[in-house]
């Protein structure tokens, strides 16, 4: 167990009827990571987290927490967990300091270690002055914070949060983001899904995207933008973009990507693979940045504009976004 990850997925395959929810997924976190699961609606992130919780079991494969079965040693893994669902699911007619209480006795905790445990969890929240005050009276930021709180209040070595920061504004976010930071630095694991990216890219040591069940891409959030298109070039025409130019602009070489909305379009380069490279090792021959390496790319994409047959008014050279891997992984069609 000392050695094991924090958690382990090994050909995970859950299905209801015939449909597959989670198809072969595979993956590890380490301990004292924080590990972030995007995937879009109905890619299989909710059934995951509920077989990694062993709120179900598994049609294949297998799931350990800390070296343990989270169906066959639950109890010994929930008090391993704490958890941060979507929706609060608070007492609202409890002050915050009885919500903590009744989570204490619930989870365990020894009835003297019960106050110092509530009142440090209120100071970290920085609920304190408000600690016997209802939490119906609570602002959304106060909620999460007490959510969080919550979660810690009987030690887990793992906490899961789903959408952490979810309906708060922007002060309070930051706060929260610096509490999970708070966590890693305590030695604990965080589990994390969000659709917000900026949020995963702030956070996260490592992301799995999956979709359809199935593991997409998985690596540090800077390493997914360098592999599926590190900068984009954003061009505006002045006419919509003909249908062929796509084909042009995806045939050139370090294209990843291209999208077009009109007289907008998007190039996404994967730098190293434009220009001259070292043998063996991926890089460019000549060391710069990848602006000055995107750059080099950018006659032969004006050069296909133009065999379009249309010109270009503008041009951006930029980094890309988390958002754009996504998408170019998982696609941009709207998922109920």
């Amino acid at each position: 167990m000392v050695d094991s990850p924090a958690i382990s997925v090994d050909a995970l395959v859950k299905r209801f009827g015939v449909f597959t929810a989670v198809d072969q997924l595979s993956f590890s976190v380490a301990r004292g990571e924080i590990f972030g699961l995007l995937g879009p609606n109905g890619s299989g992130k909710t059934t995951t987290i509920n077989l990694i919780s062993g709120l179900s079991e598994p049609s294949g494969g297998a799931v350990s927490i800390f070296g343990l079965d989270p169906r066959r040693q639950a109890t010994a893994v929930r008090r391993m967990l704490g958890v941060v669902p979507q929706e609060t699911a608070l007492y609202e007619e409890l002050s915050a300091w009885r919500n903590l209480s009744f989570h204490a006795e619930l989870f365990g905790v020894p009835a003297g270690e019960r106050p110092r445990r509530i009142a440090a969890m209120l100071e970290l929240a920085q609920l304190t002055d408000r600690a016997k005050d209802r939490v119906s009276t609570f602002s959304g930021g106060m909620k999460r914070r007490l959510a969080i709180a919550r979660a810690l209040l009987h030690d887990p070595a793992l906490v899961y949060l789903d959408e952490p920061t979810l309906g708060v504004d922007v002060q309070a976010r930051h706060v929260i983001w610096n509490y999970i930071r708070e966590m890693k630095s305590q030695g604990r694991t965080v589990l994390v899904t969000t659709n917000y990216l900026e949020e995963a890219e702030q956070l996260c040591d490592r992301l799995a995207i999956i979709d359809h069940g199935r593991l997409m891409a998985l690596d540090a959030p800077a390493t997914l933008k360098a592999s599926y298109g590190s900068t984009v070039v954003e061009l505006e025409l002045d006419t919509p973009a003909p249908k062929s130019l796509i084909g042009f602009l995806s045939a050139l070489p370090g294209v990843a990507d291209v999208q077009a909305d009109g007289a907008q379009v998007k190039v996404g380069l994967r730098i190293a693979d434009i220009g001259p490279h070292e043998e063996g090792s991926g890089r460019p021959v000549s060391p710069g940045s990848d602006r000055h390496e995107a750059a080099a790319a950018l006659p032969g994409i004006l050069d296909r504009v133009a065999q379009a047959g249309v010109r270009t008014r503008r041009l951006n050279l930029r980094e890309a976004s988390l958002d754009e891997v996504f998408l170019a992984l998982t696609g941009r069609g709207l998922r109920d």
